[in-house]
């Protein structure tokens, strides 16, 4: 049995600048196509192609069935309505990538709540710095008019901890097996609530600009596939303590980006509870991968 080595050489860095650079970029891909198509209707699209590119990979995993279908219907329906709706929502994108990031923490308290995990001080202390940012980016008077695209996003993170937690059980699972039903799944879910909310964005399915697909796609391709098989490739080949940290610049690259992109202004207040907010992230981060280690 191999030892996961604990240098990165020059090709796990580029893996990794590549997996930070698709998820730094997702955010802008899917706000860009909920503006030109519509909300509910793109999550649909962006499944599909999930679902048709993982097709080949589709296949019944005994024992784990249950499983798969919690963690498609969560992660590829529930969470892409509130995920998509909140960026609808929002003119300051930069601060919904902020508010996005506490999925993190949801899944810790999840876990103690749920599974009965003990944390100690530092990852605590982690989560709460993590809500305190979010706190700090609601009371900036220049993000008021967010308040409900940011209680989108906070749902939509709430939703993906849930998710987190069922995906545990999934250890040994090959990745395009479980986005080949995260996107059948995921299709499934959406395909009737957005008939029923966008009628016309659904029958105007056929005459989408290939433009507007471009995003869509963008964002199932680079996100889905390059970002989370990059992360599949490295923990292969690293352990996680020494792979965890390096997923934490795709949020700051959202952050970068989508502030560059949108020409929309980071406040002082924004750029505080960013950094409040990321250091929590990183501390709760860091240390669960080395807690999950040493278990």
């Amino acid at each position: 049995m191999t030892v996961p080595s604990t240098r990165l050489g020059a090709r796990d860095l580029g893996v990794a600048a590549l997996m930070n650079l698709m998820w730094g970029l997702n955010m802008i891909a899917v706000k860009v196509a909920v503006d030109q198509v519509e909300p509910l209707t793109a999550a649909l699209l962006r499944q599909l192609m999930v679902a048709a590119i993982c097709l080949t990979w589709l296949r019944i995993v005994p024992g784990r069935m249950t499983a798969l279908i919690w963690l498609g219907v969560l992660t590829g329906g529930i969470f892409y309505i509130f995920i998509n709706l909140s960026l609808e929502a929002a003119t300051n994108v930069s601060a919904l990538a902020i508010a996005g990031q506490l999925g993190v923490p949801f899944a810790m308290i999840l876990a103690v709540l749920v599974l009965g995990e003990r944390i100690r001080l530092y990852r605590a202390a982690g989560v709460a710095l993590s809500f305190l940012g979010v706190v700090i980016l609601v009371v900036d008077p220049r993000i008021g008019g967010e308040l409900t695209a940011i209680a989108l996003q906070v749902t939509a993170s709430a939703v993906w901890a849930a998710a987190s937690l069922i995906q545990r059980r999934l250890a040994g699972v090959p990745i395009l097996t479980m986005y080949a039903w995260i996107g059948v799944l995921g299709a499934a879910v959406l395909f009737p609530v957005a008939a029923v909310a966008e009628p016309e964005a659904v029958r105007g399915i056929p005459d989408i600009p290939l433009s507007s697909l471009g995003w869509i796609l963008f964002s199932a391709v680079g996100s889905t596939l390059l970002g989370h098989g990059s992360m599949a490739w490295l923990l292969q080949r690293h352990p996680v303590s020494v792979v965890t940290p390096l997923t934490l610049a795709a949020p700051v690259l959202s952050i970068v980006f989508a502030s560059a992109w949108f020409a929309t202004p980071l406040t002082p207040l924004m750029i505080l509870g960013g950094i409040v907010t990321l250091t929590g992230i990183a501390i709760v981060t860091i240390r669960s991968a080395r807690a999950g280690e040493r278990a």
